[in-house]
């Protein structure tokens, strides 16, 4: 497989402005089929709002043949929202789901008391080659419902709420903004949404939510007079509006929301609220005793053993 350039962003002589409360740049993860962009978690910031991990996929040329083979592998007590700009991902889990994602999608996968799936490129796709390109994340849950029964949410691009007004377009994924609401009922309250804004254009954002966060996909924005390039998590300032101005066309992700009632644990794919809990997924993991995928039963990534403990969400955690 080949691989489009990811360089890493260059940041200016200022790392922020009165505006921004934190400016990550994402580390490279190597995944082995790929090599993303993690922005959360990170040592300066862990959560924004529920959303406790963010990677940035690609973009990614795979040519005839190839694809991604992630095998099946589980999640608890964390709700999974994979979001393309071009690409396919075929989903399977163990409720019986089966979907191929698309640009512009919604895929909400609650995790709850325990779920296993798979990603893989279809067989259609690997003949054919694809650019893949997107944002996987992942949001805490609620401790009232940490432990509830998994289940698979799909909004196709056409039934999200499209703001398209003088060369600027935003896509609500969840949440409320700009005068309209998405369809996707999510756990707790959340903002997410694809904004793209032509050259010269503005966007005020309000304060409706406690925790709000930029991550810059493509083309240059100003914030109160600092530019940023695509690869950078900018952190919002509680409480204050700001306006993004597009200095070229921009796209950029917003999202964040209420925070957390308390800390989380995250080791391998699990996040809780409570240690004890990711230890017995662990055992629970190790001997076989989570679901299967209908269709994909034949493989699946063994329990790492060797990782660091788990840690909170509150200081220089890491998924590896």
């Amino acid at each position: 497989m080949t691989w489009t350039s990811c360089p890493d962003p260059v940041i200016g002589d200022r790392a922020s402005t009165d505006a921004i409360e934190t400016l990550i740049v994402p580390r490279a993860v190597d995944l082995g089929e790929m090599v993303v962009r993690r922005a959360l978690p990170s040592t300066k910031r862990q959560m924004v709002g529920p959303f406790i991990f963010f990677d940035q996929m690609g973009p990614a040329e795979f040519l005839t043949d190839q694809g991604i083979d992630v095998r099946p592998h589980p999640h608890i007590n964390l709700a999974t929202l994979t979001y393309l700009f071009e690409g396919e991902i075929l989903h399977r889990d163990s409720l019986g789901t089966e979907i191929a994602i698309q640009p512009g999608a919604v895929n909400w996968m609650r995790a709850g008391r325990g779920i296993v799936h798979s990603e893989r490129t279809s067989e259609t796709r690997k003949r054919t080659g694809q650019r893949l390109f997107g944002i996987q994340s992942w949001m805490a849950l609620p401790t009232t419902i940490e432990e509830a029964d998994p289940a698979f949410m799909h909004h196709g691009a056409a039934a999200l709420p499209v703001i398209d007004v003088e060369g600027v377009q935003a896509r609500l994924i969840a949440g409320s903004a700009f005068g309209e609401t998405s369809p996707l009922a999510v756990a707790s309250p959340t903002l997410y949404a694809d904004v793209r804004l032509a050259a010269g254009r503005r966007l005020p954002i309000d304060p409706s939510y406690e925790e709000r966060a930029i991550y810059t996909i493509s083309g240059e924005i100003e914030i109160a007079g600092d530019a940023f390039a695509p690869g950078q998590l900018l952190v919002l300032r509680p409480g204050d509006p700001i306006t993004v101005h597009a200095r070229s066309d921009a796209r950029f992700m917003l999202f964040g929301g209420e925070p957390m009632e308390g800390p989380r644990y995250i080791w391998w794919n699990f996040v809780s609220s409570r240690l004890e809990r990711i230890e017995l997924a662990k055992e629970e993991w190790a001997n076989g005793r989570f679901d299967t995928v209908p269709g994909d039963e034949r493989e699946f990534i063994p329990l790492p053993a060797s990782l660091n403990a788990p840690q909170r969400a509150t200081g220089g955690v890491e998924r590896i």
